[in-house]
């Protein structure tokens, strides 16, 4: 694959192409994935837990963890009036 990087996500190596966000890889290994990630209910993290945006670039040979989570939403309050 000319211009593409390996990356890995969650159990599986992809090839993207260069310059494709976390985000972009995260779709590439579900495309399920983009409301999640878009409501707060999916999260990328690098190989080391630490939380990522979507539009952080990513380079070859990088680790993504895909997090979905039944919670609530971040921005979610604690308690309804």
């Amino acid at each position: 694959m000319n211009g593409a990087i390996p990356v890995f996500v969650n159990d599986r190596t992809l090839w993207v192409a260069a310059g494709s966000s976390a985000g972009d890889a995260a779709l590439q290994y579900d495309a399920m994935l983009a409301d999640r990630l878009a409501d707060g209910t999916a999260y990328i993290t690098d190989g080391r837990g630490i939380r990522l945006d979507a539009t952080a670039p990513a380079h070859a040979g990088a680790i993504l963890r895909v997090v979905v989570s039944a919670r609530r939403t971040r921005d979610e309050a604690d308690a309804h009036p």
